[in-house]
């Protein structure tokens, strides 16, 4: 099974391409373009080196959420437009589950934070795989004596990691920052293991987990309640 998978709900753009669990090709970009500069020509340029065509994919990955909501938006656009009237599965990735992937193998409790600002992060809890802790927004300091009370060591990983990096936390370890980022093979080996578990949608049903409303509308909320009118 060809499966291409892309990851954008961060600054970082990432593509992968996957024959079942074996990486064939990964096209990865941290810079301030937008992914709608940068994610279609990934995929064509990784589609180009796996010496494949669109139409020789088989199934596709993308990590819908939480994250950046335009870059989730681009991201599932992507697949949706990609996967339209092929009838190929199409697998929904959380984007905390695919960034606590980067780090199998690590020993000690793994937790993804991403950046939501005013000190808040989208995270999660993981150890040897397994989920501690559901999707969640929360402040970071309500975070740590969650992580610390484990009494484990801690890997961070995410767009977050720098604001961890700036407290005192307890057992904190080292992420190597080449594993920090996203990355489309850990969407894709997800999709691989998701299709094999029955867990696909069609193009036409995969959603977006923004976790919480969108910036403009939360300030709409606040200026009304200033004004109370809610």
């Amino acid at each position: 099974m060809k499966i291409l998978a892309i990851d954008s709900c961060m600054n970082t753009s990432s593509v992968a391409i996957l024959e079942n669990e074996n990486l064939v090709a990964l096209y990865t970009v941290n810079t301030d373009n937008t992914h709608s500069e940068t994610l279609l020509p990934m995929i064509r340029d990784a589609l180009k080196a796996a010496d494949m065509k669109a139409e020789d994919i088989d199934a596709y990955g993308v990590s819908y959420g939480p994250g950046s909501f335009t870059g989730v938006r681009i991201g599932v656009a992507t697949v949706k437009g990609l996967a339209f009237g092929t009838d190929k599965p199409c697998v929904e990735i959380s984007t905390i589950e695919a960034l606590a992937r980067n780090l199998e193998g690590f020993d000690g409790i793994v937790c993804p934070v991403m950046n939501a600002r005013r000190g808040q992060v989208y995270t999660g809890i993981f150890k040897d795989g397994r989920r501690l802790m559901d999707d969640s927004c929360m402040m970071l300091d309500d975070l740590i004596p969650i992580l610390e009370g484990y009494n484990e060591k801690i890997y961070f990983v995410g767009d977050g990691y720098f604001l961890a990096e700036k407290k005192e936390i307890k057992n904190m370890g080292v992420t190597p920052e080449s594993l920090r980022y996203a990355s489309g093979y850990s969407v894709g080996i997800l999709t691989y293991e998701k299709i094999k578990n029955n867990e696909a949608v069609s193009d036409s049903d995969i959603r977006v987990n923004y976790l919480r409303k969108p910036q403009a509308e939360r300030e709409r909320e606040e200026r009304l309640m200033k004004e109370g009118k809610i």
